[in-house]
């Protein structure tokens, strides 16, 4: 009998139920699946004549299989460290605006897909529950491939707060570590996903700070020469914020401060703790191709520029507007018109000190990192990535997030280029095959790319003659299955929560979650829960870093960087002001009919 029947109102004796029943259901419990750091993800076989992909599902059958219980905790609500008790938010006043407490964000129910039956607080039991982090772009702003010239054409092109992308990581890897589970049931904390753009420019050394900020140790955020900063923020142009100078530049004209000591400070060595739950990673484009959106790794011009010793700091606006419109249009998604730009400008670069650690790292480095024994921190090993993925060439893989939950990562960038996403028909027919064979487990899919932002057909240079599917084709394969409770996912940088409806209890939440490099800098927890009336409810809780909202100008600590990242991403100039969404959009219960 499938397990899913277990939240109708009939009787249905499965071990959930069974469990239910007898006091004992594992997250109510506080008895959490996580795999261990010593485990390893093992392949699956797909379709026939389909590499195989990494499956860590063979790890939740039995303790030594790999599955480790976590402690008990007591069950406890709460509100404290999230966003339903305080929000950041700009006092009175114009300019630089200074940061500090505001009221939180109160929860809304959205019931499109299922109403919401009185009394399902008191019968509920939890099911799963788990942070999501996104966007989180660590950036290496020295870097010559960067594209902060732009900002002639777009303010938004370039961040004052681009230097402190560790120090605000780091905050926000403490702000989950002090969660004390999931605020809704008080259940713990299964895992950690990140769903993409973990680095900016696809460059080795942000994949190191990366990896270190996951799972623990010292970074140094500095590329270069290792002695001083040598980026935009120290070349004397107005275009930028020069946060150490005396001069006037343009961000100093709308109020920004001037603070000695900061770039001196923003290179400086830091800590990060690691999390201290597991955590899984999803690729995204920011990940996959340098800027994003050039698949020019094949390019020695564009591969030697990046570890070289020259960068362009300064371009004409009308080239500004030229090269923008290319990468949007996806005309030259190789990278092609960006190389002749650089070498038509040789002459007005600036030297810096070479670098080889910025060479852009292959998708099998990317793997091959995760699986460092040295990256592990609290598991699982490779984080969802297997020797399997190195294998078959793929980034995509299922894991087992309860007793009755799967996750399924998929791989939404596109190699041929451009910064938005698809799938090949290998990976659709893979995860069609995982669904059908899961039938009798939830499932909850994770990606980088939104549905909105699948369509983008370039093909992919390892399987020219494969189609590339969009995100109305994903919607259409998940909606063709019952067991489907979401899809979350980012890309956007902003909160958005859409419901996907369809008949036969075949509906589920598409839930996006706004960035950690832009304001209002968020990451979300998600708890699964049975309200034992025969619908679900997915609860979702916007949380901000550690950080203090408000900053000191004075204080160039780790934690005062980390405040500061905040302020400085809110008074971005041509900074979106809509990415916290509307409050349908943050936290929410979401009610879904299944049985």
């Amino acid at each position: 009998m499938s397990r899913i029947r277990s939240v109708a109102t009939a009787a249905a004796m499965n071990r959930r139920t069974l469990l239910a029943a007898t006091g004992a259901v594992s997250l109510s419990a506080g008895i959490g699946l996580a795999l261990r750091p010593g485990s390893d993800a093992h392949a699956a076989t797909g379709h026939a004549g389909q590499a195989p992909v990494a499956d860590s599902l063979a790890h939740s059958g039995a303790q030594a299989g790999g599955v480790t219980p976590l402690a008990p905790a007591k069950l406890v609500p709460y509100g404290r460290g999230t966003t339903l008790t305080s929000v950041a938010t700009p006092r009175s006043g114009s300019g630089y605006r200074r940061l500090g407490n505001g009221p939180g964000w109160q929860r809304v129910v959205r019931d499109e897909l299922a109403a919401a039956k009185s009394g399902r607080a008191e019968r509920r039991t939890a099911l799963a529950a788990f942070v999501q982090l996104t966007d989180l772009h660590l950036i290496d702003a020295q870097h010559p491939l960067r594209l902060e010239y732009l900002r002639a054409q777009n303010k938004s092109a370039w961040r004052p707060q681009e230097t402190l992308t560790v120090a605000g990581a780091v905050s926000l890897v403490e702000r989950v570590n002090s969660l004390r589970g999931a605020p809704v049931t008080g259940s713990p904390l299964h895992f950690v996903m990140t769903t993409g753009d973990n680095t900016d420019n696809n460059s080795k050394t942000e994949l190191e700070w990366f990896l270190k900020v996951m799972s623990g140790g010292r970074i140094s955020p500095n590329s270069g020469d290792p002695r001083h900063y040598e980026g935009v923020q120290a070349s004397g142009l107005k275009t930028y914020w020069q946060p150490d100078a005396a001069l006037r530049d343009a961000d100093k004209q709308l109020g920004f401060p001037r603070i000695e000591g900061f770039l001196e400070a923003a290179i400086r060595e830091l800590r990060s703790p690691g999390l201290k739950l597991p955590w899984y990673s999803t690729v995204g484009n920011h990940d996959a191709l340098p800027l994003g959106c050039y698949n020019s790794r094949g390019d020695s011009y564009l591969t030697d520029f990046a570890v070289g010793g020259k960068k362009l700091m300064s371009l004409p606006s009308a080239e500004c507007t030229a090269l923008a419109q290319s990468i949007k249009d996806g005309s030259s998604p190789k990278g092609t018109e960006f190389r002749d730009l650089l070498k038509a400008h040789a002459r007005q670069m600036r030297s810096v000190t070479p670098d080889e650690n910025r060479a852009p790292f292959t998708p099998a480095e990317y793997i091959r990192a995760h699986l460092d024994p040295a990256y592990t921190g609290p598991g699982p090993i490779g984080h969802g990535y297997s020797s399997a993925n190195l294998a078959a060439g793929t980034q995509y893989y299922t894991f087992r997030i309860a007793e009755d939950v799967i996750g399924v990562s998929l791989d939404s960038t596109d190699p041929g280029g451009h910064y938005e996403g698809s799938i090949g028909t290998a990976q659709l027919r893979w995860l069609e095959k995982t669904l059908r064979e899961n039938k009798d487990s939830y499932v909850i899919v994770f990606s980088h790319h939104t549905s909105k932002t699948m369509r983008n057909r370039h093909a992919d240079p390892a399987h020219p003659n494969e189609k590339r599917h969009g995100g109305d084709e994903v919607i259409a394969l998940l909606a063709s299955f019952s067991n489907v409770l979401a899809w979350v996912n980012g890309h956007t940088h902003k909160n958005e929560i859409i419901p996907h409806a369809a008949p036969d209890n075949r509906s589920f939440w598409e839930i996006c979650t706004a960035s950690h490099v832009d304001f209002p800098q968020l990451a979300r927890v998600i708890e699964l829960v049975d309200n034992k009336d025969g619908t679900l409810s997915l609860f979702t809780t916007l949380i901000e870093s550690a950080a203090p909202h408000a900053t000191d100008f004075s204080d160039l600590s780790q934690t005062g960087l980390a405040a500061l990242y905040r302020e400085l991403s809110f008074n971005a100039p041509g900074a979106r002001t809509d990415l916290s969404g509307a409050s349908r959009d943050r936290n929410t219960e979401l009610v879904l009919k299944k049985g």
